[in-house]
C-alpha cells in the first residue's frame, strides 16, 4: 500500500466511510490515494465547512476526518478543529504539505509564512496528537498510533504528509497499536462509589444529570441501567440532550441554570443530592453560570475522575465507576416521583388558526408535534443563537438524536454540519434549526448538500438580524443585508424551498416537507425581530441582574 491509501483503509476500520476536504497542490497526490482507497471524499466549498462537517460526522460514527492543503487550507480549518477539541469529538486533521526536499532548501513557498513548522505549532495545541511523517517506514505506525489515540480520548489528532510521501509504498504493520480501553484505579472507583452511595441513600430528592459523555463513549445504556435500579428523576445538559430518550418518564427536561423551564430548574436546583454523570461544566451548560449546584450536594463523575465534596478520586472511568454503582446500590428504586415529566408538553393542544402570524413560541411547539408525527427515526441539528435555546425544549423520541455545538457556540455550524450527519446517518431525517446569521455565515454548503441528494429538512429562522445578541444588548452590529432566504437555494440546484408567515402555511408547508425526499427542503420561517424563545429571553434577564450587581 501506499501511505495515502493506507491512512484512508485505516480510517474505514474505525467506521469511517468518507472525508471531507478542499483539493490544493499540496494534497492533490494524497487525496488521489484517498480515492482510491474504500473511503469517499467529500469536497465541500471551503476548508472551515469541512471541518463542522466531519465534525458533526464524527458525533455520529465515532469519528470524522477532514483532508486540507497546506497553509492557506489548514489555518482557514483551525475554528473548526478547536470547537471539535472543546466539545470531546474524535476528528483526524489530515494535511498535504511541502516536500522533504523543499523544506531541506528553506524557499519561501507559497501558502507559508516561511516557517514550516508553523502549521504544525499551532495545530499540536488543538490536538491531543500531532504527527509530521517524514520517513516511509514510520508512516503506518505513526498514523496508527494517532488513529488509536483519535478514538481513545475522543479528540481531534493532526496528520501532516509531504508531497513526496504520499504516494509512496510502505510496509503494513500487522497488528495497529491500540491504547487500552480504561485506566480506572480499582480501589479509587471502589472508595468513590462507596462515598456517593452513602450520600445518595440519605437524600430525599435525589437527580440525576447527565452530559455529553454519554453519547462520546457510547455508555447510554449503562444510563438507562441506572435510573431503572435508582428510579431518581433526570436532567441532561445542553451538550448531553437525548442521551436518553425524552419521553422516558424520569425525564424532567434539559438543565441549563435559569434559562431552563421553572420546572426544571427547580427540581435540580433543590435537589437535595445531584449525581452529575459525564458533563462539560462549561458556563453555557449551567446558564452562563446562573447554576446553583452547591458543591456540598454534588456527585460530579467524569470520564476521568470523581469529585465528591472536596474528594477526588482518579483515575477512574466514567464506565467503570457506573458500573461499579449499579452493582454496590440496594436500595429499593425510588416510586411516585414529584416531578412533570417533561414528556407533558407534548400534551399541550395545538390547533393552527387560519391567517394567525406565527410566533417563535409556536413554532416550536408545532416543532414538538412535527417530531413524533414523523415515521423514520431524526436527527435535529441546531445552530448558535436563540435556535439552541429554544431546541432545549424539543423533546426527543426513541431514537431520535440531537446535535448542538453547545459549548464552543461557534455560530454557522449547523449547514455544513447537516451535511456531514446526513452522510454518517443515511437512515435518519436530518433537520436543522438555523438563524439568518448563522447562515449568510456558511450558506454555501447547502449546494454540497444538494449536490449529493441528501434530503434533510431546513428550517431558516428569520427574525432579521443576530437577535440573541439583541437580548443581551442592542445596536446596529446586530443588522444584516435581509435575503430572499427562500429563493437563494434554487440558485444552487434542485431543493424544494417556501417561505411561510402564517400557522396554517407551516401547516402546508410541513405537509409537504414530510414526504418530499428526492432533495433538501428549505422552509424560511418570519419572525418579528425581538420574537424570542423563553430561554433567550430569560438569558437576557440573568445577564442583565448579573451585570448590575
Amino acid at each position: 500500500m501506499t501511505v495515502g491509501f493506507y491512512l484512508g483503509d485505516r480510517l474505514r476500520a474505525f467506521n469511517v466511510g468518507h472525508i471531507f476536504g478542499v483539493p490544493g497542490d499540496y494534497v492533490l497526490g494524497l487525496m488521489d490515494e484517498l480515492i482510491n482507497s474504500p473511503v469517499e471524499l467529500v469536497c465541500t466549498c471551503n476548508e472551515l465547512n469541512a471541518g463542522y462537517a466531519a465534525d458533526a460526522y464524527g458525533r455520529m460514527r465515532g469519528m470524522g476526518a477532514v483532508c486540507v492543503t497546506y497553509g492557506v487550507g489548514a489555518f482557514s480549518l483551525i475554528n473548526a478543529v478547536v470547537g471539535a477539541y472543546a466539545e470531546r469529538v474524535p476528528l483526524v486533521v489530515i494535511s498535504g504539505a511541502p516536500s522533504r526536499a523543499n523544506r531541506r532548501s528553506h524557499l519561501m513557498l507559497h501558502h507559508t509564512t516561511g516557517d514550516l513548522n508553523l502549521q504544525y505549532k499551532i495545530l499540536e495545541k488543538a490536538t491531543v496528537m500531532a504527527v509530521v511523517i517524514n520517513d516511509v517506514n514510520q508512516a503506518t505506525q505513526q498514523i496508527d498510533q494517532a488513529l488509536a489515540a483519535c478514538a481513545h480520548y475522543r479528540r481531534p489528532v493532526y496528520i501532516e504528509i509531504p508531497t513526496d510521501i504520499a504516494q509512496q509504498p510502505c510496509p503494513v504493520s500487522a497488528a495497529p497499536p491500540a491504547f487500552a480501553e480504561t485506566l480506572t484505579d480499582v480501589d479509587a472507583c471502589a472508595e468513590a462509589v462507596q462515598e456517593a452511595i452513602a450520600l445518595l441513600s440519605q437524600a430525599k430528592s435525589p437527580v440525576i444529570l447527565a452530559g455529553v459523555e454519554f453519547h462520546r463513549f457510547d455508555l447510554e445504556d449503562k444510563l438507562l441501567k441506572l435510573l431503572e435500579i435508582m428510579g431518581f428523576p433526570i436532567a441532561t445538559t445542553l451538550l448531553g440532550k437525548s442521551c436518553i430518550a425524552e419521553t422516558h418518564s424520569q425525564f424532567i427536561g434539559t438543565y441549563v441554570g435559569a434559562l431552563s423551564r421553572q420546572a426544571v430548574h427547580e427540581t435540580v436546583e433543590k435537589a437535595d443530592c445531584v449525581l452529575c454523570l459525564g458533563a462539560i461544566m462549561s458556563d453555557m451548560n449551567l446558564g452562563v453560570y446562573t447554576a446553583k449546584l452547591e458543591e456540598q450536594r454534588l456527585i460530579n463523575a467524569n470520564s476521568e475522575k470523581v469529585k465528591i465534596k472536596h474528594h477526588y478520586y482518579q483515575p477512574v472511568y466514567l464506565g467503570d465507576f457506573l458500573d461499579e454503582l449499579c452493582q454496590q446500590w440496594h436500595n429499593s428504586p425510588r416510586q411516585n416521583l414529584d416531578i412533570i415529566p417533561a414528556a407533558s408538553l407534548l400534551s399541550e393542544p395545538l390547533t393552527p388558526t387560519a391567517e394567525q402570524k406565527l410566533t417563535n413560541a409556536y413554532f416550536y411547539k408545532r416543532l414538538n408535534h412535527f417530531l413524533t408525527e414523523m415515521t423514520d427515526p431524526q436527527l435535529v441539528i441546531s445552530d448558535t443563537g436563540d435556535a439552541i435555546v429554544a431546541t432545549m425544549d424539543l423533546i426527543m423520541p426513541q431514537a431520535a438524536e440531537f446535535i448542538g455545538q453547545a459549548f464552543y457556540l461557534s455560530i454557522g455550524y449547523s449547514i455544513p454540519a447537516c451535511l456531514g450527519a446526513s452522510l454518517a446517518a443515511t437512515e435518519r431525517r436530518v433537520i436543522a434549526i438555523v438563524g439568518d446569521g448563522a447562515f449568510q455565515m456558511t450558506v454555501q454548503e447547502l449546494s454540497t448538500i444538494i449536490r449529493h441528494r441528501l434530503h434533510p429538512i431546513i428550517f431558516l429562522m428569520n427574525n432579521d438580524g443576530y437577535t440573541i445578541e439583541r437580548v443581551i444588548q442592542d445596536n446596529v452590529y446586530n443588522d444584516l443585508q435581509p435575503w430572499k432566504y427562500h429563493q437563494l437555494p434554487q440558485v444552487f440546484g434542485d431543493c424544494w424551498s417556501c417561505e411561510v408567515r402564517t400557522e396554517t402555511e407551516l401547516e402546508t408547508a410541513l405537509e409537504k416537507a414530510c414526504h418530499h425526499l428526492s432533495s433538501p427542503t428549505f422552509i424560511e420561517v418570519h419572525l418579528d425581530r425581538f420574537d424570542c424563545s423563553q430561554g433567550l429571553k430569560r438569558l437576557g434577564a440573568a445577564l442583565k441582574s448579573m451585570n448590575s450587581h
